[in-house]
């Protein structure tokens, strides 16, 4: 069965990759007009992320061959498969990284995953090797077949050396969803938050596959805790950014979840909640897909 994707989804997917190539401002953008279908940006002379609809995918490219963080949906798998083509040369692509398993960050499993061995958490490979579905967006899946499912799966952390680095890949439980990791590079000082960070918008918890908002705020606050001003902070949607932009993330998950706690405390409903709304400093959070009844939907859900 072909998965249904709604036109709700549809735009949610355009505009993440429309914020994610217009509004770079990190001092490191230096984009790359060479393939038409994906946009590219060094980040060290080693790291080049790609952007375009789906989750931003970062390539490791080195004496080693070729390192993938996410890999977009299937239906830009053989854009994807030229990139990495152009960029790598005759590189071999060894790893795929899924940093979750929802089909924006996991589409070119089947194609590329014949040849490439595929890492992702426990959980990833639960879900993908089963029927899946986000009742949010109507979507539903049969499961993958089995060249495109993780290999290689890890239950709290594991590291991978590549390229001159160290690859720390670690789980944040039941954040996004039920099997989510984090990479975090140990030399060119990057981490790429998969979807525990979408910048600068309310975040999607997949409530249904295991994501908790309160959880989510949590596990944002130990990653602030654990890196330092000169990181390149590489979200699952959106621009590049550093410490400073995830603290203000943290700063907007940190009081958008006290409000709606305050206002549960008093005893309101999901719906009064919602047309009370949430403080105006927060509104322009809600401009990209999640807008602020389904934020607030999503932290009373995880109370």
């Amino acid at each position: 069965m072909k998965p249904f994707i709604n036109k709700r989804l549809i735009s949610y997917a355009l505009s993440l990759s429309c914020l994610a190539v217009s509004s770079l401002s990190y001092s490191h953008q230096n984009h790359d007009s060479t393939n038409s279908q994906y946009q590219q940006q060094n980040i060290t002379d080693s790291l080049t992320m790609l952007s375009k609809k789906g989750g931003n995918i970062l390539l490791s490219q080195g004496d080693d061959g070729l390192l993938i963080i996410d890999n977009g949906y299937a239906d830009l798998a053989g854009d994807l498969a030229t990139a990495l083509s152009e960029l790598g040369h005759d590189k071999t692509l060894k790893y795929i990284i899924n940093t979750h398993w929802h089909f924006d960050h996991t589409g070119a499993n089947d194609a590329l995953g014949k040849s490439t061995t595929i890492i992702a958490h426990d959980n990833v490979r639960k879900r993908l090797a089963q029927k899946s579905a986000i009742p949010l967006f109507n979507y539903q899946a049969d499961a993958h077949p089995q060249h495109a499912l993780p290999s290689l799966t890890y239950p709290q952390a594991m590291r991978v050396h590549f390229n001159g680095d160290e690859l720390q890949l670690e789980h944040f439980a039941n954040s996004h969803t039920d099997g989510d990791t984090v990479i975090f590079f140990s030399k060119a000082n990057v981490v790429h938050m998969g979807d525990l960070m979408f910048y600068p918008s309310f975040p999607f918890v997949d409530i249904h596959n295991g994501g908790n908002a309160i959880n989510y705020a949590k596990n944002i606050g130990l990653i602030h805790e654990r890196i330092n001003d000169k990181t390149i902070v590489i979200p699952g949607h959106g621009p590049v950014t550093d410490k400073a932009g995830l603290a203000k993330f943290k700063n907007m998950l940190d009081n958008t979840i006290a409000e709606v706690k305050a206002m549960k405390a008093k005893g309101m409903s999901l719906d009064a909640m919602q047309k009370q709304g949430l403080n105006k400093q927060w509104q322009d959070w809600g401009k990209g897909f999640i807008n602020q009844a389904t934020w607030i939907s999503f932290i009373e859900a995880s109370l």
